[in-house]
């Protein structure tokens, strides 16, 4: 007999249908899967056979072939295990094909998603946000996934969810013996996370104001920043706090995140919604593939993992230099293509990129207090390890200095981040009533030459400021948008409706001292 199931692949970010066709016939025992499967599909086989016999199913002793359609598409994980013994009891007609709610019927409108234990009960399964989603995008009116993660495919609406223990549990269902019921979701799970209880605040940080100046400046227009001083002087701690002066996730952006998270296999256990902005910060080590992402079947990389949140470079130096250049594309575009010989895959990658670095190899040079003891040859290199075109691509850049001995041990608390976060969130609702009728721009880092041309406009005071340091710095013609960029985020934070000149001369004191084209 002849039996069908529908099932889900993940390619990428995206669900792709996939059919389970069993077929038991004449002939010796056997078991074989066909339809381009890896390892983890093939190895469902003894799962399969196991999670059967010990749910009380009978698992029957002849020529079983189970195709996974369409063939061409590579099928991976272990995703498939419940939708091959559910299609081998059918076929084997232990179960009659009947519908989700136990009427008998077709089991078309349903979609079957888990990986199998030995003795039948149902394991978390990675990807389930992605795949539901296609469930939903295809009209099907029900989904059974394991039950740890009914809440995961509960964030997407219209779609029935049955959260499945145990083999045993859904041939009861299908049976018509022991309905399962729907999941209901709890009303609090599509809520965001109160803007509280952040492991860092900008109180913890002693002094650097100008360079707590320039983070509010950084978060409220999603600009990207680089930090330079001597060590211990607070870079690290100072891009820890980034993430308590950031807004809160929008339901869609966190949807998003989420279903990135889900694909990697990163959401937290007992957490299905990821409810704040992520904040990656690899260590230097980090591989090429680590960063952007890859693999034989890609994966999302360091910095998809940081979308709509943070991407912290510590050391900026110490990474390759082959790992750093993969940022310069991502930066520009927001997502990153990988292309392999199977196919090509598109994650996205809108990020903040927070960058720290010392000033040399030895960390001193500039230093007030201790003395350098590289070679001008030596710190020339070392800064070098940034290509022109990447420094080009980050807005501010900020000097961190030694922090006084005064401020160190003053008892006194410094704002809030609280108090930031609130002035960031006002200037992004500003940058939103702006945007309202362009839904691709959440904020200013992200406006292209012709959105430059149609909001960052200069009053008449400032604009021989800007002809004199374009020609002074010698902006590129991306440092020159940059500039204008930013300076229409710090005239948000003043509540300007234009750019004036002391908007202007604030955007460009962060410039590098000698710019790059």
């Amino acid at each position: 007999m002849l039996a069908k199931i529908q099932t889900c692949a993940v390619i990428g970010l995206e669900g792709a249908l996939v059919e389970v066709e069993v077929d038991i016939g004449h002939g010796l025992p056997a078991f074989a899967i066909v339809g381009l499967p890896d390892a983890a599909v093939n190895e469902a086989k003894e799962r399969v056979r196991a999670a059967i016999k010990n749910s009380g199913g009978i698992f029957p002793l002849r020529r079983i072939t189970v195709n996974l359609a369409p063939a061409d598409l590579r099928k991976a994980g272990p995703a498939y295990d419940l939708p091959i013994a559910i299609g081998i009891l059918m076929a084997s007609e232990q179960i009659a094909p009947i519908s989700a709610t136990g009427a008998v019927g077709a089991a078309e409108g349903c979609l079957f998603l888990g990986e199998l234990s030995l003795d039948g009960g149902l394991r978390h399964t990675h990807g389930i946000l992605p795949m539901v989603t296609l469930a939903r995008d295809l009209g099907l009116h029900a989904v059974f996934v394991p039950a740890v993660d009914a809440p995961e495919a509960a964030l997407v609406e219209d779609v029935a969810v049955y959260p499945v223990e145990h083999l045993a549990q859904l041939s009861a269902h299908l049976r018509g013996d022991q309905l399962i019921q729907p999941y209901v979701p709890d009303p609090a799970l599509l809520s965001v996370e109160a803007e509280s209880d952040y492991p860092y605040d900008l109180a913890d940080v002693r002094g650097q104001e100008h360079v707590k100046r320039a983070l509010e400046v950084a978060a409220s227009g999603g600009h990207n920043l680089l930090m330079a001083g001597p060590p211990g002087s607070g870079k690290t701690l100072l891009a820890r706090t980034v993430p308590s002066i950031l807004p809160a996730l929008t339901l869609a952006e966190a949807l998003e995140t989420t279903k990135l998270y889900s694909v990697a296999g990163m959401l937290a256990a007992g957490e299905p919604l990821v409810r704040r902005r992520p904040f990656r910060a690899p260590h230097h080590t980090t591989s090429h593939a680590g960063l952007v992402g890859g693999g034989r079947w890609p994966r999302p990389g360091e910095i998809s993992l940081a979308h709509r949140g943070v991407l912290f470079l510590d050391e900026l130096p110490e990474f390759g230099q082959n790992v750093l250049e993969v940022l310069r594309q991502p930066l520009e575009d927001h997502v990153v293509t990988i292309s392999r010989a199977q196919g090509t895959v598109t994650f996205p990658a809108n990020f903040m990129l927070i960058g720290a670095m010392n000033p040399c190899p030895c960390g001193f040079a500039g230093d007030p207090t201790r003395e350098c003891t590289c070679s001008p040859s030596a710190i020339a290199r070392y800064q070098k390890r940034i290509s022109g075109p990447l420094m080009d691509r980050i807005d501010i850049h900020v000097e961190v200095p030694r922090v006084e001995y005064e401020k160190l041990t003053d008892r006194r608390d410094g704002e809030r981040s609280e108090a930031v976060r609130a002035r960031v969130r006002a200037a992004r609702e500003r940058q939103a009533q702006r945007f309202a009728a362009l839904p691709r721009l959440t904020c200013n880092a992200d406006m292209g030459p012709a959105e430059v041309r149609a909001f960052c406009v200069l009053e008449p005071s400032a604009e021989p400021l800007l002809k004199a340091a374009t020609q002074r710095l010698q902006l590129s013609a991306r440092a020159f948008h940059r500039v204008l960029k930013l300076a229409r985020t710090i005239a948000d934070l003043a509540g300007a409706e234009t750019i004036a000149a002391p908007h202007l001369a604030e955007a460009l004191q962060y410039r590098p001292r000698v710019d790059v084209g």
